[in-house]
């Protein structure tokens, strides 16, 4: 965060945190801790860390847990973290996408705030159920959708917001890979092995996985209502029963178009996470692998470089910047922005005050859209592309 921003936020008592999955071996749960400690908001003090008892007992005591607070289920650890006086205030949801209902239920119908990995749910009927949960309760429901996080896409949302583009016609945003170009989930490797199993991942295999991140990408940035959408999704590896690649053509309420690739068999991308949007008035281009500059181009002048920090960067970009520009800022520091919003957030909720308006993270809400997107998607192929309303 801004200097500011950080020491007033720093006044406040770290809270305490809870986890739900990310064991040992378990790539994102690790990420999650950093980001959750780097603004030093957050204390894990407890957590059920896998669906195997044995296995969350050893990965508790490698992170240093309290081994009275190491459970081995995540309804274990509902149930006694609320009767503790100093129980988990906050938990993280970890697992594959479909036991993430499940589990963030038990904290909140006991009014434990939840932040929970994506996609929400692995089916829309879940999706649905965990915001009449998520409503019901009361309590905060943040999905970390990290990408929102970055100072720059921050940067192109003011942008879009204030006018800058006019008003918007074409979006265009990808998110291509390499690392399933070949049948992986067949040698046993975890990350791949749940992520191409339909009953752990859902009916979307790209779609879900790093489509939802695109898809999220362009209604943060350009505030967009998506109406329709067309959709040719492909398993293109031999034996995969999920999609690896796929193209969407987006109609927007109020007229703008777009165009969605997401891909995990594009050799030679790592994680090419892109996004332009065009307007009557200009244009701007970000890219995740370069993620401190923002391109924009006023139509009819010459194209112009703003970066994090630096000369024509606004307010919500400096507000979730930690350091000075030309100094690089990202993957971690902009997951770290979703959990210190959630901080502000669930602080706000402990005082009974209103939450800042500054204040921005991916909701319960977009988590269902994101579902609804990915369940469109694989409607449409099956339709030969046909297009569908959400």
């Amino acid at each position: 965060m801004a200097i500011e921003g950080k020491d007033e936020q720093a006044r406040e008592p770290r809270i305490r945190l809870g986890m739900v999955g990310g064991g040992a071996g378990a790539f994102i749960g690790a990420v999650h801790r950093m980001a959750a400690r780097l603004d030093d908001q957050f204390e894990l003090v407890a957590g059920a860390l896998s669906s195997s008892p044995e296995k969350a007992i050893a990965s508790g005591r490698d992170l240093g847990l309290d081994p009275s607070r190491t459970y081995g289920s995540y309804k274990e650890m509902a149930i006694r973290e609320a009767r503790l006086k100093d129980g988990i205030e906050a938990v993280s949801i970890v697992t594959p996408n479909h036991v993430h209902y499940e589990a963030a239920k038990e904290f909140l119908k006991r009014g434990i705030h939840v932040i929970c990995d994506k996609p929400l749910t692995s089916n829309l009927g879940d999706a649905r159920k965990m915001k009449k949960a998520a409503d019901e309760s009361g309590a905060l429901f943040i999905l970390t959708h990290n990408y929102t996080g970055y100072p720059m896409v921050r940067q192109a949302r003011e942008m879009v917001a204030n006018g800058d583009l006019g008003k918007i016609r074409v979006v265009q945003v990808e998110y291509p890979q390499d690392w399933l170009t070949e049948a992986v989930e067949q040698t046993g490797a975890k990350q791949a092995v749940w992520r191409t199993d339909p009953a752990q991942s859902g009916a979307g295999g790209s779609t879900g996985d790093i489509g939802t991140h695109a898809y999220n990408l362009a209604a943060f940035v350009t505030g967009l209502t998506l109406d329709s959408l067309a959709a040719d999704l492909d398993s293109f590896v031999e034996g995969r029963r999920l999609d690896d690649n796929a193209h969407v053509m987006l109609r927007y309420e109020g007229g703008a178009k777009g165009m969605l690739w997401c891909s995990q068999v594009a050799p030679g991308h790592e994680n090419g996470l892109k996004i332009r949007v065009y307007g009557t008035k200009g244009g701007i281009e970000w890219v995740q692998a370069d993620p401190n500059y923002l391109w924009f181009t006023p139509f009819g002048e010459p194209k112009r470089l703003i970066t994090r920090n630096g000369a024509g960067s606004g307010p919500s970009a400096a507000r979730v910047s930690r350091i000075p520009s030309g100094h690089p800022e990202g993957y971690l520091e902009a997951f770290a922005t979703i959990y210190t919003e959630a901080a502000r957030a669930i602080n706000a909720a402990k005082k009974g005050v209103a939450i800042d308006k500054a204040v921005v993270y991916p909701t319960v809400d977009d988590g269902v859209k994101g579902v609804a997107f990915v369940e469109a998607c694989v409607a449409s192929s099956k339709k030969n592309g046909a297009w569908v309303k959400l």
